[in-house]
């Protein structure tokens, strides 16, 4: 059987969004978080088939928009990338949103905004758009937090580090120079690649954080290497690892919103602040702290992510099953 999927495909500051435009299933369920949970369980195959090779790659990522459960939101977006169906993602929703409005098929109630229901919640988007092209998405992201401090962990290949883990829509496990940790450029991608895996390895077998509110999201998924700015005027820089061999080309949305949180929690960054982020390609979101809340016992923050996207093409993708990789594959 053939499956035919229309796509949208480009990019939010260097790394690939691919806006599943036509082909996603009728999924069950009552909140999105639900209907990812039986996106996995029934229909996980379009996720592999679309990202892995050979119709992506190990970056690939993306997502769907569905209608809405909750009655004051304008669009669902459940997201897709090799790493897994996320709770959230920041680059895919400034790119679903920019190629969404500009192709016609969200439809704000007001101009200017979007709800967006995703499984880790509701967030509140800005856009600003000149002509027909979106030139700036600002996301109000869900509430980040630190999760864990001072986590103890000996990898191979680099030694003992202590590493911190926090929430911005995924759990992140953050490394900061230390140690033999000298910095990016001193490491390069090769190594982050090889460590990356081992790093998430070894924090997992010390902790496994659990969101407050929703037991199906836990587990750190992602590792956020950070280093000092290379570029006037930006405040950081980071690698965020994320699937089994992609970096982020990024800054990352959900990755800067638990930076951001983490700098918060531990007394760097002050409500208000602004925290540009560079990626290691040298592309830039702007992160704030918008404010402090509890989420449940959790103290945490609301962060905001401003960035651009840009469409690159419209993509017609068929998965037949006669086909001997219809699922995908990766290459380790």
């Amino acid at each position: 059987m053939r499956h035919t999927f229309f796509c949208i495909d480009g990019h939010t500051a260097g790394n690939p969004v691919r806006l599943v435009a036509g082909g996603a299933p009728p999924l069950r369920g009552a909140t999105m978080s639900e209907r990812r949970q039986d996106f996995l369980a029934r229909f996980d195959w379009i996720r592999t088939g679309l990202c892995f090779e050979p119709r992506g790659h190990d970056m690939m990522s993306g997502g769907f928009l569905y209608p809405p459960t909750l009655p004051d939101a304008d669009v669902g977006i459940l997201f897709i990338e090799t790493s897994g169906c996320l709770p959230m993602c920041g680059h895919g929703t400034i790119g679903i949103i920019t190629f969404g409005i500009e192709h016609g098929l969200i439809h704000p109630a007001e101009h200017g905004r979007v709800r967006a229901e995703v499984p880790a919640g509701l967030v509140d988007i800005r856009y600003e758009q000149k002509g027909d092209r979106v030139t700036s998405v600002r996301i109000t992201n869900i509430p980040s937090y630190v999760a864990a401090r001072g986590i103890d962990v000996d990898v191979e290949g680099i030694g003992p580090l202590t590493v911190d883990v926090s929430y911005g829509g995924n759990f992140y496990a953050i490394v900061e120079p230390q140690g033999a940790y000298a910095g990016l450029d001193a490491l390069g991608a090769a190594r982050l690649l090889d460590l990356s895996p081992k790093v998430r390895a070894a924090v997992r077998e010390k902790v496994t954080p659990v969101h407050p509110l929703d037991p199906t999201i836990q587990g750190v998924s992602h590792v956020l290497w950070t280093d000092v700015p290379k570029g006037e005027g930006a405040h950081g820089r980071n690698a965020v690892f994320y699937g089994d061999r992609a970096i982020d080309r990024s800054p990352c949305g959900t990755g800067t919103s638990a930076r951001i949180a983490h700098l918060h929690g531990t007394g760097r960054l002050s409500v208000g602040e602004r925290f540009v982020h560079e990626s290691y390609i040298g592309s830039r979101f702007t992160g704030r702290i918008e404010q402090e809340m509890m989420l449940g016992e959790q103290p945490a923050i609301i962060p905001s992510i401003e960035g651009a996207a840009i469409a690159t093409g419209l993509n017609t993708i068929w998965i037949d099953q006669e086909d001997l990789f219809w699922r995908g594959f990766q290459v380790t």
